[in-house]
């Protein structure tokens, strides 16, 4: 099997018939039991409005930290159009001083994505977008059609988190400058206004960035420009995954902390004993990713023992995700995921898995532990 790391990286979801504070403990569990299995990441995802307890993500790294010894705990991502630079620095630096060296400071432009969706002029919003390409296979790696955010990026309660989540009138900041902010804070270089600030805790901190992306666009192109490690979304944009990849290797240039491109993919996995098993245990990811394409988040993840099929319509909509999900024993996953790297040149993998049932999801990290051969997972 691959030698390459594997990591996690956990959505906090919140389960039909549970709750929030049930959702925030197993995620610390969870991440102990990947610190025990010999992940060698943990990291943790934003989002608002929605049946996800990790919306305050840069407090819950800091909880996870000081739940665990030696994985590295990150963000994936904190979303720069909800957060200024600093604030960002402050958090995670007040972190890095209390737990050294183990934090990812993973970055994502969502909140520009959205401003830049609305704000295009008419004539420009009548053309006709370029056609997709059709599914194609790359050496056993299914590549679908891409999805269209349109709808997505037009939902009122897209719009109303938006709006919950700005001062009155702020402004989201340019990508680009908004990254170079947080490197600027994080070297002690940083001035604003012709003055020259240092970020208390946080200058000098030993906080790994981290560039999240889903295309060719922006994100790749700053990862490479400043040479930092990029993270490809084959779990959720997985039609576009090579070639952010590759513009991401394109446009790298060498860093002071980085002389090569390192690409970190990531994948929606569910492992079980049988085939049977895990498939039982996935019936319910297209609604819950159906409810997150709706526009509505993420709803609390479906109980597969009261959760009707879904309708046709319905399919249409996620075919793509439930297709690119690795669901089925672990030697099945592997396998996988073995492809999946392979394809990609990716350095390292980063696994999502969400089921109702807590323990099969702690199972399903342990038994791809175990296949994927990292040394902690052995049995003794």
């Amino acid at each position: 099997m691959s030698a390459i790391p594997l990591s996690v990286l956990d959505l906090s979801p919140v389960t039909a018939g549970s709750d929030a504070a049930t959702a925030l403990r197993r995620s610390v569990e969870l991440a102990q039991h990947s610190e025990a299995l010999g992940y060698r990441r943990f990291w943790l995802a934003e989002h608002h409005f929605a049946a996800v307890a990790s919306s305050s993500t840069m407090t819950l790294i800091g909880l996870v930290a000081a739940a665990t010894s030696s994985i590295r705990v990150g963000s994936a991502a904190v979303q720069l159009g909800h957060h200024t630079p600093a604030s960002v620095v402050e958090a995670f630096g007040t972190i890095d001083a209390l737990h050294p060296g183990r934090l990812d400071l993973g970055l994502g432009r969502s909140g520009q994505r959205r401003k830049e969706a609305t704000s295009t002029s008419a004539p420009e919003r009548k053309s006709a977008p370029p056609e997709p390409a059709a599914e194609h296979e790359v050496d056993g790696l299914l590549i679908p059609k891409p999805f269209s955010l349109a709808g997505l990026l037009a939902s009122p309660k897209l719009a109303a988190t938006a709006t919950a989540l700005q001062i009155a009138g702020a402004e989201v900041p340019d990508f680009t400058e908004a990254v170079d902010d947080i490197l600027a804070l994080l070297d002690g270089t940083y001035v604003a206004d012709g003055v020259p600030l240092s970020a208390v805790p946080g200058e000098n901190a030993e906080v790994e960035v981290w560039i999240f992306g889903s295309s060719k666009g922006q994100s790749a192109q700053v990862a490479g420009a400043r040479g930092l490690p990029f993270v490809a979304n084959y779990h959720v944009s997985p039609a576009t995954t090579l070639e952010a990849v590759q513009a991401y290797r394109e446009a790298f240039v060498p860093s002071r902390d980085l002389t090569e491109p390192y690409v970190v993919v990531s994948a929606d996995v569910v492992a079980a004993d049988t085939d049977s098993t895990a498939y039982e245990l996935a019936s319910t990811f297209g609604h819950w990713v159906c409810g997150i394409r709706s526009g509505e988040g993420a709803p609390p993840y479906p109980d597969p023992a009261t959760t009707p099929a879904l309708t046709d319509a319905e399919r249409a909509v996620v075919d793509d995700r439930i297709r690119t999900q690795f669901v089925g024993t672990p030697s099945t996953v592997a396998d996988g995921l073995d492809t999946l790297a392979r394809v990609t040149g990716a350095d390292e993998l980063v696994i999502t898995s969400v089921t109702h049932d807590f323990e099969a999801r702690k199972r399903s990290h342990e038994l791809l532990a175990r296949e994927w051969g990292l040394v902690a997972a052995q049995p003794a």
